[in-house]
């Protein structure tokens, strides 16, 4: 079987390779052909998911915009302790440089004076005003336009310095800002000539970036490839050219990576990490923000139970989340307690609720929960106790619900396990979670990473047929704890912020609105012959111009 896995792959690649042959004369080159005569160093990505769009005005597909630290560039990136790393600006502003006004309102940014496009042209201050131009024109049906809505005005004040001032202190805008920078030069005659970019060439082919490496060509269902820019600022990459191959699931996935037709891959289960170490592959695991965890719904459609901070707890302790993390993911990651864990941001008190099936039961007493029908669930003024408990179709959270159904009952609360595929839908789309059709919601998500904001927790964020875009699909509203993100979304102050955050961490693991289940950080499989491999959980591919392969 290994042997017909082998030689399948290598049919698929021959078969990409002629698919190829119509592509110009760049695209006639194979992989591990391209770059300098007489070179080979081409490495190949597996992606389980295909580009949608490579513009980043539409898109915020994760695997589209990774490959930002490929061809095109942030203003600055995140090292692989997620700390802010400059790219097209000199530093990041700060009070103590100036950089920041004292109402925290303007922030100005100096960028290096050898940054150049790769096609030679100057990157300069023109080039941020556009972006954001593009971002705000309502012609440009854009993916998103935060946070630029939130700013009063950018301004070029010379060639190298942008000036942005926000309508109110911005907190989060280190982590928000300048993610992929769009050329005037090519963009603002197509903008001029069609009245959007919504249509751009550019969009699915951008001839011209500002990365390491230059857009080569994107087979539609195949693969993408990059090849080293010679005109980049910081020198050419070590490596030649990417080779990214689009697969259609994770089980081809790790058959590439252990047949070593592949030298990176992501998202992979625990399960398959004993294979593939066992094969040589080199696994890294970098924290990026998402932790594992059960919403539980407290709007008007979700099970009445809920909105009682005992029933709530009692959920906590009624599950062995320790024994999960030991059995089912192999003892390779740990139990998350709230959801900013492994951040600064979490009150140090904090720590996740212990396995303790008793005092589950003595707070569903108290609540006023009992079984009194004797059909195994408890039951109150008529109400069962049987929640509905859904997620995606993704097999380890099957596999997780199938023993919090088993300890939950245990404890006198019945479930109803609900898979969907269409589980991330919005509530415009019938999304199950959005549309509060749900008791508890399993995922994992993060909003701006590595800073903590997010919007998820607000009262006017809960979706509605009025507001159907809302992201409180929890339907939490908890006046107190509104007030505390509003405090840190304007606090300029570092310190302040984040004694600020251990307020909102602890406020929301005591009322138990979210329950940590496991810190899912990002598990990538790389292949033992790239060398000087470092990865970030915001910006994975930061020192991507260091990768090598070994000799």
């Amino acid at each position: 079987m290994k042997h017909l896995k082998s030689v399948f792959f290598m049919l698929v690649i021959a078969a990409l390779l002629l698919a190829a042959c119509g592509g110009g004369e760049e695209a006639t080159q194979a992989p591990g052909a391209g770059g300098e005569e007489g070179s080979n160093k081409t490495v190949t990505f597996i992606f389980t998911q295909e580009f949608d769009n490579l513009n980043p005005l539409y898109t915020n597909q994760w695997f589209t915009a990774i490959t930002y630290q490929l061809w095109s560039c942030y203003a600055w990136t995140y090292d692989d302790q997620n700390a802010p790393v400059p790219n097209l600006v000199t530093e990041l502003p700060t009070t103590e440089n100036g950089g920041i006004s004292e109402d925290g309102r303007t922030l100005t940014f100096t960028l290096r004076d050898d940054i150049v496009w790769s096609d030679g042209e100057p990157i300069t201050a023109d080039d941020f005003v556009f972006t954001y131009e593009m971002t705000m024109d309502p012609n440009n049906t854009v993916a998103s336009q935060s946070p630029y809505d939130e700013m009063e005005s950018v301004v070029a004040s010379d060639p190298h310095t942008v000036v942005v001032t926000f309508k109110e202190p911005f907190a989060p805008w280190a982590a928000t800002l300048w993610k992929g920078i769009l050329p005037k030069h090519v963009l603002q005659p197509v903008f001029e000539a069609d009245g959007n970019l919504n249509s751009a060439e550019y969009n699915r082919a951008p001839a011209v970036g500002c990365g390491p490496f230059n857009f080569a060509e994107w087979e539609a269902g195949s693969f993408a490839r990059f090849v080293a820019n010679d005109n980049y600022w910081l020198g050419r990459p070590k490596l030649d050219e990417i080779f990214i191959r689009f697969v259609p699931d994770d089980a081809s996935q790790i058959a590439a990576l252990q047949s070593g037709e592949g030298d990176l891959g992501t998202f992979i289960a625990y399960s398959d990490i004993p294979a593939l170490e066992e094969a040589g592959v080199q696994m890294f695991t970098v924290f990026s923000g998402y932790n594992e965890g059960l919403y539980l719904n407290l709007g008007e459609k979700g099970h009445p139970a809920l909105k009682d901070q005992g029933v709530r707890q009692a959920i906590a302790y009624a599950i062995d989340r320790e024994s999960l993390v030991t059995d089912l993911l192999l003892g390779r990651t740990g139990v998350a307690a709230t959801y900013w864990d492994n951040t600064p941001f979490v009150d140090p008190s904090v720590a996740p609720y212990p396995y303790d099936p008793a005092k589950a039961n003595e707070l569903l007493d108290a609540a006023g929960w009992a079984d009194s029908n004797g059909d195994g669930t408890r039951d109150k003024d008529g109400v069962e106790l049987v929640l509905k408990y859904g997620t995606t179709t993704r097999e380890i959270r099957k596999e997780i619900q199938a023993v919090f159904q088993q300890q939950l009952l245990e404890v006198g609360i019945g479930t109803e396990l609900i898979n969907a595929e269409n589980f991330f839908d919005g509530y415009a789309e019938g999304g199950p979670a959005a549309t509060g059709s749900l008791d508890i919601y399993e995922y994992s998500t993060t909003a701006n990473f590595p800073d903590p904001h997010t919007s998820e927790w607000f009262c006017d964020q809960i979706p509605s047929d009025e507001s159907p875009d809302g992201g409180n699909w929890q339907a939490v509203c908890d006046t107190a704890l509104e007030a505390l993100f509003t405090t840190e979304s304007s606090q300029v102050d570092a310190a302040a912020r984040e004694a600020t955050f251990h307020e909102i961490s602890k406020l929301v693991f005591d009322q138990a609105y979210w329950i940590g289940i496991y810190w899912d950080p990002d598990i990538w499989a790389i292949n033992s012959r790239l060398t000087n491999v470092k990865l970030s959980g915001a910006t994975p591919f930061y020192n991507i111009m260091e990768w090598d392969l070994a000799e």
